[in-house]
């Protein structure tokens, strides 16, 4: 017999570690941008899976290729050949304009693929002047592990945690001169940065910051990292949020989140020279590119070019950037700032946003709040304009009441 919410939410108090806040709510059944809790409620999901739902929730084609390649295989290690991994890789460097001949390595999350990366152009450095260490930026965020978390410019994140790797800076973004002067220390191999930071708040790099690191990197002999986990698979309208913002090409992208539809999967794509010291044994990853991620990967890839995903991100973010432009013209004093990039958004707010979030989930809708005061959208890339009114009627209204 199913449990009910409360019979959850006490169970898990009991087995479950505390390092989450969790709302006393089970879901149970998700589909496109609605949720239902173990009680019947429905819920419209504006935050699907932390911008892992990228497709909404169980996307038919996603789910059918899960369906039928769980029928066939698995799993098989990396030692073998898998069909759907080399054409997942194919079809995402295909998309990654400016790379090049680039090369793929597969992972199962976000965090994995920011290790990868740094692992990756630490090979690449010590062949390159013995080079080590890397630039980030403030208020980026790269994953909980230890190089991900070294590089996440976040210092409340690292209490309890110290010491971190050495080797990692961290600078003001859209900061040139501080840039350059972090790029004075000739042991830099990397640069590292979210083209448009998510956990962070939602602050994207200008172009012009963007080709001035390009420029340096090249002039300095160091890499150019993109961590396009949460940006990536096309939430700013473009596949990659580098397109979207006009931005030179990376050496190195990586991706995660709604790479897989829902399924666990990171992808690490790199110009064949900033990978070509990942030779066999100095990386690997057992679930790593498994058949039954791959094919959910592709089926995110067949959904977005086959729906037309990518033109009607650009849509629908226009139109919510109207809805958001609305709420600080109405609560000048509440809503601070809004800012958007495609379908990633936050709302920033002069007062603590944890009351506001609640209200909004007693109301039936999921947002969430990071840095305290900064309440953040993500939509499915499918949402619909009438959805996206739906989820700013309800802020508007508890705005209202809380104001």
């Amino acid at each position: 017999m199913a449990l009910t919410s409360k019979e959850t939410f006490d169970l898990a108090r009991q087995v479950l570690t505390g390092n989450y806040v969790r709302a006393p709510l089970s879901i149970v059944r998700g589909q496109g941008s609605y949720v239902w809790d173990a009680e019947g409620k429905r819920y419209l999901d504006l935050l699907p899976g932390l911008g892992v739902n990228g497709l909404g929730h169980c996307p038919p084609r996603v789910v059918e290729a899960l369906r039928q390649q769980a029928g066939e295989l698995l799993h098989i290690h990396n030692n073998y050949l898998i069909e759907s991994q080399a054409r997942l890789a194919q079809k995402l460097i295909q998309h990654a304009t400016g790379m090049g001949e680039a090369k793929a390595f597969f992972c199962n999350s976000g965090t994995e693929a920011s290790e990868c990366a740094i692992k990756m152009a630490r090979l690449w450095g010590k062949q390159n002047g013995g080079k080590w260490k890397f630039i980030t930026l403030e208020n980026g965020f790269h994953g909980r592990t230890y190089g991900a978390l070294s590089a996440t410019g976040q210092t409340n994140l690292h209490k309890g945690c110290e010491p971190l790797l050495p080797g990692f800076v961290h600078v003001p973004i859209n900061d040139a001169k501080a840039l350059e002067q972090a790029f004075q220390d000739k042991e830099v191999a990397a640069f590292i940065v979210e083209p448009v930071q998510g956990e962070g708040g939602i602050f994207s790099c200008t172009p012009e910051y963007l080709q001035t690191a390009s420029a340096l990197c090249d002039w300095h002999g160091a890499l150019l990292l993109y961590d396009e986990v949460q940006a990536g698979m096309g939430r700013t309208g473009d596949l990659y949020a580098y397109q979207t913002l006009g931005a030179p090409a990376p050496d190195v992208l990586w991706l995660a989140k709604a790479l897989g539809g829902g399924f666990p999967i990171g992808a690490v794509l790199a110009r064949a020279d900033a990978c070509e010291f990942m030779v066999p044994g100095t990386h690997g990853s057992t679930f790593g590119g498994n058949p039954l991620a791959c094919a959910a990967g592709l089926a995110v890839l067949e959904t977005i070019e086959q729906e037309g995903l990518l033109a009607q991100v650009r849509e629908t973010g226009v139109h919510l950037g109207k809805g958001l432009d609305a709420l600080k013209q109405r609560f000048p004093k509440l809503v601070l700032a809004t800012r958007r990039v495609g379908l990633m958004a936050a709302i920033d707010l002069s007062v603590p946003g944890k009351a506001y979030l609640e209200k909004c989930r007693d109301k039936g809708l999921l947002i969430n709040c990071t840095h305290d005061t900064v309440l953040r959208l993500l939509p499915a890339m499918n949402v619909t304009c009438a959805q996206l009114d739906e989820g700013l009627s309800i802020i508007t209204e508890v705005l209202k009441e809380q104001a």
